[in-house]
């Protein structure tokens, strides 16, 4: 996550499924499970009421979210990466074709750190990988240091969307 000094960069469809996430829960999980305990609160002993107990433990969990969401939501710095106009280095939003001394290649795009997917290829503005390449243009060699050992990667492409 991104520290107090680090912007938490975004994009816009990033930011558009925090938004989704925050809306699901507020709008319909939450108002549902309020009824839900209302309807078990009236239904005589509480300490072994099943519906209750775990919409009470449901309800804290649902507003932890919630909090967690609009703290993220408000430092959130919506960043789009079509409107990139130096497109010869590696900033946020970018796609980079990477490859090692192997020359095995590995396709990554830089996304904020609320928006990371490993498997797909999409690595944290704050990562290892990620400050190794931001900045580099192609044919830059960049060094990062990985859970395996230490790496050269070259850069081999970037790209912007649009």
């Amino acid at each position: 996550m991104a520290g107090a000094d680090q912007p938490n960069y975004i994009t816009p469809q990033g930011f558009e499924v925090l938004r989704q996430r925050y809306d699901q829960l507020f709008k319909v999980e939450r108002p549902q499970l309020v009824e839900t305990v209302s309807w078990a609160a009236g239904n005589g002993d509480r300490s072994e009421n099943g519906d209750y107990l775990y919409g009470k433990k449901r309800l804290r969990e649902i507003d932890r979210e919630l909090g967690w969401l609009s703290k993220r939501m408000k430092a959130a710095r919506v960043v789009d990466p079509a409107a990139q106009t130096d497109r010869s280095k590696v900033f946020f939003g970018a796609t980079v074709t990477i490859a090692d001394d192997q020359d095995r290649e590995r396709i990554i795009t830089i996304v904020g750190d609320d928006e990371i997917d490993p498997n797909n290829g999409r690595v944290g503005w704050n990562s290892p990988l990620a400050r190794a390449v931001r900045g580099s243009k192609l044919g830059d060699l960049r060094r990062v240091a990985l859970p395996s050992g230490e790496v050269e990667y070259e850069v081999t492409r970037i790209s912007y969307p649009g």
